[in-house]
């Protein structure tokens, strides 16, 4: 999850089987293979005051590509997809796609956010550098929308601890109906799974003029890549997948994988802290969970001032603690916030879960859950209320940070249970196939959120390399600051060279 919600990943199959014909081979998808996109300047195309001034750099091009709303009914409504482009400083041998994870996380963004870093890149020299927002996300159209930013400021949304905090039937079906309505219809709502984003890519492949797809995806967008491989094995050059997915646990067992990482690195925050004299977490580590629950605990019932006029909630504390774990230069300002915080100092905790969502100085989020849930609830299958509640126990156990009452003591409801239409993806959500081009898989020992155990489970499914990458961080290529890691996805995306077997790099 990159700054979302815990994701939701299968059974992974062990035998190989033929790869099944594509999903719209019989359809009439004519209409929208032939359309010529329009660059242009992206000022008008953003959805953040911070998005516009970053896209507004004479560097960056803009434009969307029309894709069938619903693929059962190619001929009826169109959904937009927003992209935005660095094109290639020397001659192009075509695109690269990239999608930043969440899922709701907009690759217009990221491409925007990471313009420099692209700028020093060879891939770039040869590339054309193509983020694009997932149809619902972003600037793409039309937009999934349950919850106002102002309802995301003052905590009027569901929100997130262990699990969703939807405690009743008649919680779950006012969520259903807030999206269905803030979307425009439940057409535009449940459209918006895996399945139909994997089939947008190919029509965005196609368009771009790319014979066959080159493509980066980061966290969820690993599951995206993976399964257009698995869809179009004859239609992939080359696939990054970076902070893998695993494709092997159930979806309940890949959220307590997600937790029991976020536990692994704040113990290591906890024992970097106590070698300092003044840490606010103690001096021991062991006791760094019973130390934080202290801390929070007036928080639970009296949410904390902030200067700007917000109030800090106790999931906003551990939105902000999880965000900033995702990283390890980012745990001296979890230090730093937890300190203020005790203090009587709310703005910096409140200015980590800010990061966390994305949230920008006039208000607006680039990153909210409302994408997260409307993609999942299509993608995952539904827990009943008893299981939503084990799976919360469960995460007070191998998480203990999070094992407040106000995260684990309630009885919950699936936050997906009224969604308006079952999911389209099926269990297992990764089958092996054969023939598949070499693929490159980047995971990092120490990623709090996608354990380097599915890094190796997904390298292995798809047949490809795995480079390691010694360090405590979501994501690398790029990100990292690592010449190792980033010289060799490089050469694998310009020479479609993979690299030994056993490669290792370090942050």
């Amino acid at each position: 999850m990159l700054g979302a919600a815990a994701a939701t990943f299968l059974l992974l199959l062990t035998g190989h089987a033929p790869a099944a014909p594509p999903p719209d081979s019989g359809r009439d998808l004519g209409a929208y293979l032939g359309q010529d996109l329009n660059w242009a300047e992206c000022e008008n195309g953003t959805t953040s005051t911070t998005d516009t001034n970053r896209s507004a750099d004479p560097a960056l091009q803009c434009a969307s590509v029309e894709v069938p709303l619903d693929y059962d009914k190619p001929s009826g409504a169109r959904a937009h997809i927003a992209l935005t482009r660095l094109p290639a400083s020397g001659e192009p041998e075509g695109s690269l796609l990239v999608n930043p994870g969440g899922p709701g996380g907009s690759g217009t963004s990221l491409v925007a956010s990471t313009l420099r870093l692209w700028q020093g890149s060879p891939v770039a020299e040869r590339f054309d550098i193509v983020g694009f927002d997932p149809r619902g996300v972003g600037s793409s159209t039309p937009a999934v929308d349950c919850y106002s930013d102002k309802e995301y400021d003052a905590g009027d949304v569901p929100r997130f601890g262990a699990v969703y905090d939807i405690t009743s039937a008649g919680e779950a079906a006012e969520l259903a109906e807030r999206c269905q309505t803030g979307s425009g219809g439940a057409a535009n709502l449940v459209n918006v799974g895996s399945t139909n984003v994997v089939r947008d890519m190919d029509i965005m492949r196609q368009v771009l003029g790319d014979d066959r797809l080159t493509y980066l995806g980061y966290s969820y967008g690993t599951e995206l890549g993976a399964m257009y491989a698995a869809t179009y094995p004859d239609k992939v050059r080359a696939i990054v997948l970076d902070g893998a997915v695993s494709p092997d646990l159930t979806a309940s067992e890949s959220r307590l994988a997600s937790f029991t990482g976020l536990q692994a690195r704040f113990d290591d925050l906890a024992a970097h802290c106590a070698k300092s004299p003044d840490c606010v977490l103690g001096p021991d580590p062991t006791a760094a969970n019973a130390r934080l629950h202290e801390i929070v605990k007036p928080i639970i019932a009296t949410p904390a001032p902030t200067t700007d006029g917000r109030k800090l909630s106790i999931w906003d504390v551990y939105l902000g603690i999880s965000g900033g774990l995702y990283a390890e230069k980012n745990w001296p300002g979890i230090i730093s916030a937890l300190t203020a915080l005790e203090a009587g100092n709310a703005d910096k905790m409140l200015a980590l879960r800010d990061t966390f969502y994305g949230r920008t100085a006039d208000g607006s989020y680039s990153m909210d859950f409302d994408k997260n849930i409307a993609v999942r609830c299509m993608d995952s299958p539904r827990l009943t209320p008893e299981e939503q509640t084990a799976l919360a126990r469960k995460i007070g156990k191998v998480a203990p940070m999070f094992d407040l009452d106000v995260f684990t003591a309630g009885n919950y409801h699936n936050e997906c249970e009224a969604w308006p239409a079952p999911p389209t993806r099926d269990e297992p959500w990764l089958a092996d196939v054969e023939d598949l081009p070499e693929t490159l898989v980047v995971s990092v020992t120490g990623d709090p959120v996608t354990p380097h155990e599915g890094g190796i489970a997904l390298a292995r499914a798809l047949g490809g390399s795995l480079l390691t990458v010694d360090g405590k961080q979501h994501g690398a290529y790029l990100l990292g600051g690592s010449k190792c890691v980033d010289d060799v996805v490089s050469e694998y995306l310009l020479e479609l060279k993979s690299p030994p077997t056993g490669a290792r790099c370090s942050l």
